[in-house]
């Protein structure tokens, strides 16, 4: 199996999850809501609903980095661009890719910071009192693989710079 495939499915495979992790957001909130509005009827609202929503939220954002830059799904604006020739546009997809790819990797870290002190200070939330950390820790296994992405899709980038040709599909949101 090539490493297009591989991170091909990685990214795939992490947005599928993003997915479904929104779906039980959404569920969680329907359900929450519906209990909030028929509380005479004796439904309850989901305790912790907002805590749930907030870790699911973090983790779902996360789940779908890979995927966006492995298709190029960031929006862009070809105004300037499309004037110029292919091989300056090549330039600014490389140059474009290691800011994005320097901006993952310190979100990545400071993540990764921001998780570890609330391991140090064992804060939990206010009413499910689960470990606050779980929730960075989902969303940095997210980060992680968005790094390694990223990485992959900057040294594919440099590669098409190189040969004149595209290598790696995606047509980009452009607005």
């Amino acid at each position: 199996m090539n490493l297009s495939r591989i991170m091909t499915g990685l990214a795939r495979g992490l947005a599928i999850i993003g997915g479904l992790a929104l779906v039980a957001i959404t569920v969680i909130t329907v359900v929450s809501i519906t209990g909030r509005g028929l509380t005479a009827f004796g439904l309850k609202p989901v305790p912790g609903d907002f805590e749930l929503v907030e870790a699911g939220t973090a983790f779902a954002v996360f789940a779908f980095l890979p995927w966006c830059q492995l298709t190029r799904g960031h929006a862009t604006v070809d105004v300037f661009t499309s004037f110029l020739s292919a091989g300056v546009n090549r330039v600014i997809d490389v140059v474009a890719e290691f800011v994005m790819t320097a901006v993952v990797i310190l979100i990545a870290v400071q993540l990764w910071h921001g998780m570890w002190d609330k391991v140090r200070y064992n804060e939990t939330t206010f009413i499910l009192q689960f470990p606050v950390w779980w929730g960075f820790a989902a969303a940095m296994v997210a980060a992680s693989i968005g790094v390694v992405v990223s990485l992959y899709v900057l040294v594919v980038r440099v590669q098409e710079f190189r040969q004149g040709r595209t290598i790696l599909g995606g047509q980009g949101v452009v607005h």
